[in-house]
């Protein structure tokens, strides 16, 4: 079986366009997308390029000269921001779909191995790592037309996890065993938790004290940030 294998490349760009000094999944965690820094001028040509031996899903996020991104090889990775010389990577039981968030120094992220970490962004050493109630794809019958029809079977287009938020010391994300989390970003202690009716892939914002978030069960559900 041959196995296909994503390269992540950087362009030669401003590397300004993407600092912050908390970074996440389009931008902060009120997921405006739009960045203080100046846009990009002009693209040229590949400056560097970095192998991973799996598929990269988790979008790169990019905090005091360093990427990070997850990958399907089980790893975070972390590289330099002008070479693309590998730091450090941190290694999990499971794929690294979702897209990290960077803040006060740590890296946040889901792995399908069903845990959440924390690792220091400096040295990739784990901090602390939050069990959830089990990671998988949304599943059910007929999907997309599929037979047998009466077989429960997994999406094969659910390809990510939920991507975490950083606000108020506070991380936020969901879980594909039905909720929604808030932990301690220090010390990884659950503050709360909220269930919806199905996985929870999506990914949250934060923005004015309310958890916005998006279920399977079809519905998008506004929540009190201190406890729903």
């Amino acid at each position: 079986m041959h196995r296909r294998v994503l390269a992540l490349s950087l362009l030669v760009v401003c590397p300004s366009v993407f600092a912050q000094n908390a970074a996440s999944f389009r931008s902060g965690p009120e997921h405006t997308g739009v960045y203080e820094s100046p846009g990009v001028a002009v693209f040229h040509k590949v400056k560097w390029r970095f192998h991973t031996a799996g598929q990269i899903l988790s979008s790169p996020v990019v905090a005091a000269n360093t990427v990070y991104f997850g990958s399907n090889d089980h790893h975070v990775h972390a590289l330099d921001l002008s070479t693309g010389a590998e730091k450090w990577k941190f290694k999990t039981d499971g794929r690294v779909p979702s897209t990290p968030a960077v803040a006060n120094g740590a890296v946040f992220f889901l792995s399908y191995d069903s845990n959440f970490y924390a690792v220091d962004a400096a040295s990739g050493a784990l901090k602390w790592k939050f069990a959830t109630g089990g990671e998988r794809r949304f599943a059910a019958k007929h999907l997309h037309g599929m037979e047998p029809a009466g077989e429960t079977m997994p999406d094969p287009f659910d390809f990510f996890l939920s991507s975490p938020a950083v606000a108020g010391g506070i991380v936020y994300f969901g879980s594909s065993d039905t909720k929604v989390y808030a932990l301690d970003a220090a010390s990884g202690a659950l503050k709360w938790k909220f269930k919806t009716g199905d996985v929870v892939h999506s990914s949250r914002a934060v923005v004015d004290g309310t958890v916005f978030i998006g279920s399977w069960d079809t519905y998008l559900y506004a929540l009190d940030a201190r406890e729903p």
